[in-house]
């Protein structure tokens, strides 16, 4: 592998169009730690609340306006961890996230977690991103 990500489905795990089973970095680049973004705006205002898909959608644009001011890609992305709030619909938050996910030439690695709640009540979801760029 020369610098950059690689991403990897072995045959003996399930394959899943939605997400990789193991990304590896390698070589000279830059590792990008998101924290953990919300569906708020600049101006603190919540976006969607009650509506789980519509925060989901906005904190990946989120996502996309942080990784644009480190000069890094979507293709960059290689890891998600999603906290979603007990009792949300799930299949509803990944609708929100399909947009985005079919802008990657690799879905990232995911870790999907159930919490009882966020730092704010309005708050369904939470996902932070790990990217790296050469």
């Amino acid at each position: 592998m020369k610098s950059g990500i690689e991403f990897l489905n072995p045959d003996e795990l399930m394959k899943n169009p939605a997400f990789s089973q193991i990304a590896m970095t390698r070589g000279e680049g830059t590792t990008i730690y998101i924290g953990g973004q919300n569906a708020i705006t600049k101006d603190l205002k919540i976006v969607g609340k009650g509506d789980i898909a519509a925060q989901t959608e906005y904190i990946l644009k989120n996502i996309e306006v942080a990784l644009k001011s480190c000069h890094a890609a979507l293709d960059d992305l290689f890891k998600l961890t999603i906290y979603i709030v007990q009792g949300q619909d799930v299949l509803k938050g990944f609708q929100g996230a399909q947009g985005f996910l079919k802008k990657l030439s690799n879905p990232p690695v995911i870790t999907g977690v159930v919490v009882a709640g966020l730092a704010n009540p309005d708050y369904l979801v939470e996902i932070e991103a790990v990217a790296f760029r050469k």
